[in-house]
């Protein structure tokens, strides 16, 4: 069985197993996660010895044509992907082939003493040599890529920027509580979501709100206990990997209905299809990070017409605005989704877009008290 499948596997057994039994297969995931990293620094030397420049080769995942789209999956990286080359001895790509040595080095240690760091101490651990966050972020992404293990069987966590409410009660790793019921509470997202254990929730449906302020709006009209049980989460924008593992833990865990809430923007549509398809960069672990089922709840464009929001309320689409949609309606997981489809080009035809307070010129409080539940209670979503 592949380490990828193992870890897998070990993310939905490990509640039912014996703690013996749960060691003894991380123990040989780590084992094989050590081996694949030496194999890379022995082509290293293997390199060095023959006096040629070592090189690296990262899969690339910038490229469209390394993806393929399964509708029961999403976008998913291809078997023999075309790879980006770092060479060592060429001055355009020499420091980042130190900085991979050096993240590395820094892997090999945490997963042989089974500890773990976040991103940011990685950073920390010699800013000179990485310059920023982002290379950080980039290249653990890269060796999860190469040697095609979950990120997190690294040993790096990232801190999460998502948030989580409602009717839910669940373990962290650590062994805390975490009890997200009542309506004033809102619990950061976990930094380990394969730790995460004992989850309770009698919630009818899981909503995935776009923006933070809209999620904070719903929490204060005490949305999650006024119409059924429900799990609100935010990823404040385009989500983080935790917020993308956490709807899909909850979606394996409850197989309850997963809905969207996001503007009627491309920008929107783009991050509501992260959730449901994937990202590009990301393609390589979809099977982990995508839920197929997700819905689109609203605010759908022809919401715009039905409702009658007021022309004062819409924003015309700017030139990036239509790019992005031209790139979405071209997407290959676009022509599986026929009323996502009709819905994006009435956006087109009408060129303007909104935000989900726009429904806040009809009414204050239309957004929570009859949009939403009247959307829940007749099927309004596509």
């Amino acid at each position: 069985m592949a380490i990828e499948e193992k870890w897998m596997h070990f993310c939905q057994e490990s509640q039912y197993e014996s703690l013996e039994g749960r060691t003894v297969e991380l123990k040989s995931m780590r084992g094989e996660i050590l081996n694949r990293i030496e194999n890379v620094i022995l082509g290293i030397v293997t390199s060095l010895s023959r006096d040629e420049a070592p090189i690296l080769a990262l899969p690339d995942r910038s490229n469209w044509d390394n993806t393929s789209f399964d509708s029961s999956i999403g976008l998913q990286m291809n078997l023999g992907s075309s790879v980006t080359t770092v060479r060592s001895d060429c001055p355009m790509s020499v420091d980042k082939f130190a900085q991979i040595m050096r993240i590395f080095m820094v892997i090999y240690k945490l997963v042989q003493s089974n500890s773990y760091a976040t991103k940011r101490d990685i950073y920390y651990n010699d800013t000179q040599l990485f310059g920023s966050q982002r290379n950080v972020d980039i290249i653990v992404d890269d060796i999860s890529c190469m040697l095609k293990v979950p990120r997190r069987s690294l040993h790096v966590l990232a801190t999460s920027k998502g948030l989580i409410s409602g009717d839910l009660c669940y373990m962290e790793a650590d062994g805390t509580r975490i009890d997200c019921r009542s309506s004033t509470v809102v619990s950061a997202v976990s930094s380990n979501i394969a730790g995460i254990r004992n989850i309770v929730s009698s919630a009818k449906f899981v909503m995935i709100v776009e923006k933070d302020a809209t999620f904070q709006r719903l929490l204060d009209d005490n949305f999650c206990t006024k119409l059924s049980p429900c799990i609100m989460i935010t990823g404040k924008g385009v989500p983080d990997v935790n917020s993308r593992l956490m709807v899909r833990k909850l979606w394996d865990t409850l197989h309850i209905p997963i809905f969207a809430l996001v503007d009627a923007d491309p920008h929107g549509i783009e991050i509501m299809c992260i959730y449901k398809y994937g990202s590009l960069s990301m393609s390589f672990e979809a099977h982990s990070l995508t839920v197929p089922s997700v819905m689109w709840l609203g605010l759908l464009p022809s919401d715009l017409q039905r409702l009658r929001v007021p022309e004062d309320a819409l924003i015309p689409l700017t030139k990036r605005d239509e790019s992005k949609l031209i790139s979405l309606l071209q997407r290959p997981y676009s022509a599986s989704q026929p009323d996502w489809l009709k819905e994006m080009e009435m956006m087109q035809r009408s060129k303007v877009k909104a935000e989900i307070q726009s429904l806040a010129a009809i009414a204050p409080d239309f957004l929570t008290n009859i949009y939403l539940p009247n959307k829940l209670r007749y099927g309004g979503w596509v």
